[in-house]
């Protein structure tokens, strides 16, 4: 998938091509540098966080299959000399992956904190104790002004991360804070929803490409 297929599927997405493409390079330099992607969003973006991991864990549009590298290291796991099946299985189902986590995911300390502390900061929490700099923060808010994302993006920049926003097509907090925003043009949450989506499967398949190539 290129942009220019994204573009001509979706035409009303030209008016944030650019900033598109920047979540995109940013996305490639944070993972080219050793850093991880973290998530955090609210409802429909809960689950886009989900959606995003779950197409950079693993093989989205390529199968990316182990390198010869990975396979020699999976041999050297094994005992001396000793022949395992389950190599075979290991080395042939396996898939290269992209480090993400999906923060809304972790629902015993999101809960605990939340009960036991203030539910506005539980993506801070988690930023905070998972984050590192060269990380980068990609928080989903169809309004741009969802409390405890806005809160989590000011701790990811105090931590040294780098931030990346999906919203709507209107300024917001989360647009004046993160490095890159990407705002989806429309004004309804559930249209902004929609336009999410085909945005984050371009970026999951631009990453991919850059770094295992496409399948033949």
């Amino acid at each position: 998938m290129t942009i220019h297929t994204l573009l001509d599927h979706y035409p009303a997405l030209a008016v944030c091509q650019d900033d598109i493409e920047a979540a995109r390079d940013l996305l490639i330099h944070t993972y080219e540098h050793g850093g991880r992607l973290l998530l955090c969003g609210n409802g429909g973006s809960c689950a886009d966080c989900d959606h995003i991991t779950g197409e950079l864990l693993k093989g989205f549009l390529s199968h990316r299959p182990l390198s010869e590298t990975d396979c020699m290291a999976l041999a050297d796991a094994l005992p001396e000399g000793e022949s395992d099946p389950d190599l075979y299985l290991l080395a042939g189902q396996l898939q290269g992956g992209l480090p993400a986590i999906s923060l809304p995911s972790q629902t015993a300390l999101v809960s605990a904190f939340a009960n036991d502390v203030d539910p506005t900061l539980v993506y801070a929490q988690l930023v905070w104790a998972q984050g590192k700099t060269g990380d980068l923060l990609l928080c989903l808010s169809t309004s741009g002004n969802s409390r405890n994302v806005v809160l989590a993006a000011k701790a990811a920049r105090a931590k040294g991360m780098f931030t990346l926003a999906l919203t709507g097509e209107v300024d917001s907090e989360l647009s004046h804070l993160c490095d890159v925003t990407v705002k989806a043009p429309a004004p309804d949450t559930y249209r902004v929803q929609e336009y999410h989506l085909p945005i984050y499967h371009y970026l999951c398949a631009a990453v991919e490409k850059h770094f295992f190539g496409a399948d033949t």
